[in-house]
């Protein structure tokens, strides 16, 4: 098993390129032991080192995306000093993000680039599984998704507001989601300058971090599984997705079952289901009751903790200016302006109002000013389905991350309903053998050495 830290270096075997690993909500570094120890399969310790970071354990995670971009920040300055001291300096370096981890992750290059440390080393990969890029705001109507966004987004500290993008990040007058997407940021310039970026996104049963917030997208083609012909990629199939023509509509209806049939099969379908309603109905207040009372223990000590970071030293090197060229004050006068209007969400936008999210946004200077990529892009857009009633906010973070230009591969997990811990094999168990797939595909064709 690879160390919590990193594995050791010996001086006659000197890898100069780093790979770091973050893990996610309320994760420990050992939910990442599987892709470790895959990594270090794959990759011997004279050609890669691996840093699990671990400042972010358990609880801390509810402090808040810029606090453990931090942590982690400083976690891995210490060890690219320590084994430039060792006589190893780190000339390349990769970033894997795990569910809250890819945001964790996008905070912490963007510091790494302010602080020049992409001067010095060249960025190689850069990957997210299962990461909520565009936060978890349901984009459905109905009093329980409105309670949902309401609820859920005060029961986690900082990092609960700011995955509901209810949050108002420093001076922007913007969430932190959207800042990190601004294509004048440092973290987004941080990111184009990664060789590779790729997403692996799950796009049935992720209850954590759902299809079109993981594959940063406008719409969801996946909701209605029989509607659809899936597209396997050759050698990975069916877990993985083609990522250049991943789904298709059905172009003919199947026949329709007789009523009878109909009525039997959904009759059945309900006694199947009464233990369980009738289990939920019994567990759901007391466990609610525990949540919220949990919950505001932990958000309590999140404070505390938070306070402490701020107080802590060595932490001026990471509050640099997060926008470039002036343009915060404009970003925090627009910014206000959306988050009023948006203060509303539907089912889907009507085919009129449609968001191409594909066209590039001409009227932006930020635009100009990045790197012409190469990288080819995987569209989160496919015309033939409705746009999601995404917030303007939302919508915004998908066109300027896709100006990025990201790989996107699909994951089709059809074996265990918990396909958010089943796409890393964050426990190992015959459930999530799938996600061996997906480990697999991303070290023999995403990860670049």
């Amino acid at each position: 098993m690879v160390d919590s830290q990193r594995t050791s270096i010996d001086p006659e075997r000197k890898a100069n390129h780093l790979c770091v690993l973050v893990h996610g909500l309320w994760g420990t570094p050992t939910h990442l032991d599987y892709l470790a120890k895959s990594l270090r399969e794959k990759h011997s310790d004279d050609k890669l080192n691996i840093l699990v970071a671990k400042s972010n354990s358990g609880s801390y995670t509810y402090d808040g995306i810029e606090t453990g971009g931090e942590r982690v920040t400083q976690e891995i300055e210490e060890l690219l000093q320590e084994l430039a001291i060792e006589g190893a300096p780190i000339e390349k370096l990769s970033i894997v993000g795990y569910s809250l981890g890819g945001l964790v992750a996008r905070y912490a290059i963007g510091l790494l680039y302010s602080k020049g440390w992409f001067e010095k080393i060249k960025p190689i990969n850069f990957t997210t599984f299962a990461t909520p890029h565009l936060g978890v705001r349901t984009p459905l109507r109905g009093y329980h998704s409105q309670l949902w966004n309401a609820f859920g987004s005060r029961t986690l500290s900082s990092s609960g507001r700011q995955l509901f993008t209810i949050d108002t990040f420093r001076d922007t007058n913007r969430p932190i989601l959207s800042v990190l997407a601004d294509p004048k940021s440092i973290f987004v310039r941080a990111l184009t300058l990664f060789k590779n970026r790729n997403i692996y996104a799950n796009i049935v049963n992720d209850r954590s971090a759902p299809y079109y917030t993981t594959a940063i997208a406008s719409t969801d083609p996946y909701v209605d599984m029989d509607a659809v012909d899936i597209r396997p990629l050759k050698s990975y199939s069916p877990t993985i997705l083609d990522p250049d023509h991943p789904v298709s509509p059905k172009t003919a209806k199947e026949p329709l079952q007789p009523f009878y049939t109909r009525l039997t099969s959904t009759g059945q379908d309900l006694l199947t289901r009464i233990p369980l309603y009738t289990a939920l109905f019994a567990l759901i207040p007391v466990a609610t009751v525990a949540w919220t009372i949990n919950s505001g223990i932990q958000s309590f000590r999140s404070n505390k903790r938070i306070q402490l970071h701020e107080q802590g030293k060595g932490l001026d090197g990471y509050r640099i200016p997060l926008l470039m060229n002036g343009s915060s004050a404009r970003s925090a006068v627009s910014g206000a302006f959306r988050r009023v209007n948006s203060a509303h969400g539907h089912d889907y936008l009507p085919e009129s109002q449609d968001d191409d999210s594909d066209a590039p946004d001409d009227g932006d200077p930020a635009s100009e000013d990045l790197p012409k990529l190469e990288l080819k892009r995987t569209s989160s857009r496919k015309a033939d389905f409705p746009t999601l009633a995404l917030s303007d906010e939302q919508f915004e973070m998908i066109r300027n991350l896709d100006n990025v230009g990201f790989r996107k591969y699909l994951v089709h997990i059809r074996n265990h309903r918990h396909t958010h811990a089943a796409i890393i094999v964050r426990i190992q168990k015959s459930g999530f053998d799938e996600g061996k797939v997906v480990v697999r595909h991303w070290l023999d064709e995403a990860f670049e050495l």
